[in-house]
C-alpha cells in the first residue's frame, strides 16, 4: 500500500509540474481570445518555437551557467512575444473585419509557415536541451525520486497566475484588457486605442506561450509535432476553464494534468474479472473531461456565456439561386474532374480522384457551417469512421467491396447522430470544441484498439470490386458518387429542410415560434453531413488501399476547415473550389520542395488577405459588380 501511495504522490507532483506548463500556454490563448475573439490556432506553434529558440539561445549564452540558461529562457520568450505582436500587426490586423472563421484560417496558415521555418533552421531531428544549472539533481520522497526542476515548475504556475492577476486587477492596462473582454465596441467608442491594445495582448499571450515552451527545455526534446499536440491541450484547458478566464484556465490545467497523472499512476488494474489499462486513457481523458464539462456547463467551469458583438454583421445567405453562380461553377469543376484523366496520366488520375473525394468531404462540412451555422473542429471523425467501417466490413466480415462501401455512410451518419445529439445543445466556439472532443475520443479508440483496427499501423489490403480495379473505372465511379452526394446536399439546402435549417441558424426564437424544432433540424443536419463525410472516407480508403488513424486526426479536420474557408462559407460552390485548390496546391508544392508547408501556408495567407470571403465569395462579388 505504501508503494502505491508513493507512486500516486510522485505522479501527483509530476501532474502539478505539467499543469504549470499547460497553464502558461492556455493563459496566453485565453487572453488573446478574450480580447480579440480570435481562436489563435498558431498558439501551439509559438510554444514549439519557444522551445527551439531556448535550445539555441541557451547554447549561445552558455548552457553551463545560471545566467546563460535563464537568460536564454527569458530571451526566447521575449522573441516569441515579439513574433506574436508582428503577427497581429502584419496579418490579423488586416482581416479583423473578415468573418471570424477566416481569421482562424489565417492562423492555420501561420502554423504551416512556422513549422517549416523551424524545420529549415533546426532540422527534423529531436533536440535534447540542457538541464538547468543548480537544479540537476532530484529529491527523494517516500523512496521515489522527483527532479528538482519539477519543483521549480510547480511554483512557476501559481507565481505567473498571481502576476497576471495583479496586472489585470491592479493596473490601468489590466482595466482596459478586462473591459475589452466584456465589451470591445463600447471600449473603442470611449476612445481607447484598440490597435495598440490588441498588439500588446498578442505580445503578452505569445510571450506566455514562448515561456511555457522554453521552460520545458530540460523536460522534453524539441520536436516538430509539438504544435498540434500542444494547441489541442491548450484548447481543452481554455474551454474547460471558460473562454477568457485566467483563473479557470489554471483550475482546468490542474484538473486535466492530475487526471492524466492519476491514469499513469494506476496503470493496469484488475476490475470485474478483466484488466483495465488506465495508462492508455491518457490519450483521451482530457477530451472526456471537456465533453462532460461542456455538456453540463457549456461556458466552462469559471467562464461566462459569450456576449454577442454589437457590430457583428448578419450571416450571409448561402442560398443563392441555382441559376447564378451555382451551375456555371459546378459545370466547370465537373468538366475539369471528368476530362483531366483522359490524357492517360496515372498520377493525374489519382489526384483528380482525391479532389473529388475531398470536394464531397468539404461540401458535407459546409452543409453544417453554411446553412446550419454549426462549426465543427472534428469532422474528420466521420470521414475516418466511414473509412474504417468500410475497411472492417471488407477485411473482417469478408463483404464484397460494394457492400462494404455502404457501411461507410452508415457509420459516419450513426456517429454524427450520436455526437450531434450533444453538440446541438451548444453554439459558437463551445460547440466547435465539443466536436473536437468527440473526434479525439473516436481517434483514441481507433488508435488503441489493435485487435480490430490495427492500432497505429492501420489496415491494409483494401481493393475495389473486380470490375472497378482499373484505375480509370474507379475514378469514374468515385466521381459519380461524389457528384451525386454533392448534388443531393446542394438540393437539400434549397429544400424545405434546408430553409428550416437556415431559419434555425438566423432566427432560432422565431423559428421555434412558428413550429420548427430547431434542435431536431440541426441534429438531423449533423447526421446527414456525417453520412456523406463517411461516404467520402469509404471512397478514400478503397482508393488508397489502406487506412490509418491519421485519417480521423486533428490535421484532417483542419484540412477540411481550410478547404471550406478557402472556397468561402457564403457560397454553395465555394467548398468545391476550395477543396480543388487546396488539394492541388498541397500536392503540387509537396512534390517539388521539402518546405511545402510554408509555401502552402503563404499561398493560403495570400488568398485570405486578397479574398477575405473566400474564392467563391470573390467570384460572387465580382459577378455582382459586373
Amino acid at each position: 500500500m505504501s508503494e502505491i501511495f508513493a507512486d500516486i504522490l510522485i505522479q501527483f507532483l509530476n501532474g502539478l509540474a505539467g499543469a504549470s506548463s499547460l497553464f502558461l500556454v492556455a493563459a496566453g490563448l485565453s487572453l488573446i481570445f478574450g480580447v480579440t475573439r480570435i481562436v489563435n490556432f498558431a498558439h501551439g506553434a509559438l510554444f514549439m518555437l519557444g522551445l527551439y529558440l531556448a535550445w539555441s539561445l541557451i547554447d549561445l549564452f552558455g548552457r553551463s551557467t545560471l545566467l546563460g540558461f535563464w537568460g536564454g529562457v527569458l530571451a526566447a520568450a521575449l522573441c516569441v512575444g515579439a513574433i506574436g505582436a508582428a503577427i497581429e500587426v502584419f496579418v490579423l490586423r488586416r482581416i479583423y473585419k473578415a468573418p471570424e472563421l477566416f481569421q482562424l484560417l489565417a492562423t492555420f496558415a501561420l502554423v504551416l509557415i512556422i513549422k517549416d521555418a523551424v524545420l529549415y533552421f533546426w532540422g527534423a531531428e529531436e533536440l535534447l536541451g540542457p538541464r538547468a544549472p543548480g537544479l540537476r539533481g532530484a529529491v527523494e520522497i517516500f523512496g521515489r525520486r522527483l527532479p528538482e526542476y519539477d519543483l521549480l515548475l510547480i511554483v512557476a504556475g501559481p507565481l505567473v497566475l498571481c502576476l497576471l492577476w495583479l496586472l489585470l486587477h491592479r493596473t490601468r492596462y489590466g482595466m482596459f484588457v478586462r473591459a475589452a473582454t466584456q465589451d470591445r465596441e463600447m471600449l473603442a467608442a470611449l476612445g481607447t486605442n484598440e490597435r495598440h491594445l490588441f498588439t500588446s495582448v498578442f505580445f503578452l499571450g505569445a510571450f506566455l506561450a514562448g515561456l511555457g515552451g522554453a521552460l520545458q527545455i530540460p523536460r522534453e526534446p524539441a520536436q516538430l509535432s509539438l504544435d498540434l499536440a500542444v494547441i489541442s491541450d491548450a484548447f481543452v484547458v481554455v474551454v474547460v476553464g471558460g473562454m477568457g478566464s485566467i483563473g479557470g484556465a489554471f483550475l482546468a490545467a490542474l484538473l486535466i494534468a492530475q487526471a492524466k497523472a492519476l491514469c499513469i499512476a494506476l496503470g493496469d488494474v484488475a476490475m470485474f474479472g478483466t484488466i483495465v489499462s488506465f495508462s492508455k486513457l491518457t490519450l483521451v481523458v482530457e477530451f472526456a473531461i471537456m465533453a462532460a464539462v461542456l455538456v453540463l456547463r457549456p461556458w466552462g467551469l469559471l467562464g461566462k456565456p459569450l456576449a454577442l458583438a454589437r457590430g457583428g454583421s448578419a450571416h450571409a445567405s448561402p442560398l443563392d439561386p441555382p441559376g447564378q453562380l451555382f451551375w456555371p461553377t459546378s459545370l466547370f469543376v465537373l468538366m475539369l474532374l471528368a476530362f483531366a484523366p483522359l490524357g492517360g496520366d496515372r498520377y493525374l488520375l489519382v489526384l483528380m480522384g482525391d479532389i473529388a473525394v475531398f470536394a464531397l468531404f468539404a461540401v458535407a462540412l459546409h452543409f453544417l457551417m453554411g446553412p446550419g451555422g454549426l462549426v465543427s473542429f472534428g469532422h474528420a471523425a466521420y470521414f475516418g469512421l466511414g473509412s474504417y467501417a468500410a475497411a472492417l466490413a471488407f477485411l473482417r466480415l469478408d463483404l464484397p467491396a460494394e457492400a462494404a462501401l455502404l457501411a461507410a455512410p452508415l457509420a459516419g451518419g450513426l456517429a454524427a447522430l450520436l455526437f450531434g445529439w450533444f453538440c446541438v445543445r451548444l453554439s459558437g466556439v463551445y460547440l466547435a470544441m465539443l466536436t473536437l472532443a468527440f473526434a479525439q475520443i473516436a481517434w483514441s479508440v481507433v488508435f488503441q484498439w489493435n485487435d480490430a483496427t490495427g492500432g497505429s499501423n492501420g489496415l491494409i489490403g483494401l481493393w475495389p470490386a473486380g470490375w472497378l480495379k482499373d484505375r480509370t473505372l474507379y475514378f469514374w465511379a468515385t466521381l459519380a458518387l461524389c457528384a451525386a452526394g454533392i448534388f443531393f446536399l446542394w438540393r437539400t439546402v434549397h429544400a424545405p429542410f434546408g430553409l428550416a435549417l437556415r431559419a434555425a441558424r438566423d432566427q432560432p426564437m422565431r423559428a421555434e415560434a412558428v413550429g420548427i424544432d430547431t434542435r431536431r433540424v440541426q441534429w438531423l443536419a449533423f447526421a446527414l453531413s456525417g453520412a456523406f463525410a463517411g461516404l467520402a472516407g469509404g471512397l478514400f480508403a478503397f482508393a488508397k488501399g489502406s487506412i490509418s488513424p491519421d485519417t480521423l486526426g486533428v490535421a484532417r479536420s483542419v484540412d477540411g476547415l481550410a478547404m471550406v474557408l478557402l472556397g468561402g462559407v457564403h457560397t454553395l460552390t465555394g467548398p468545391v473550389l476550395g477543396a480543388a485548390v487546396f488539394t492541388w496546391l498541397q500536392d503540387e508544392i509537396a512534390r517539388n520542395t521539402q518546405y511545402w508547408r510554408a509555401i502552402l501556408g503563404l499561398a493560403i495567407l495570400a488568398l485570405v488577405l486578397a479574398f477575405p470571403y473566400g474564392l467563391g465569395g470573390a467570384l460572387k462579388r465580382l459577378r455582382g459588380a459586373s
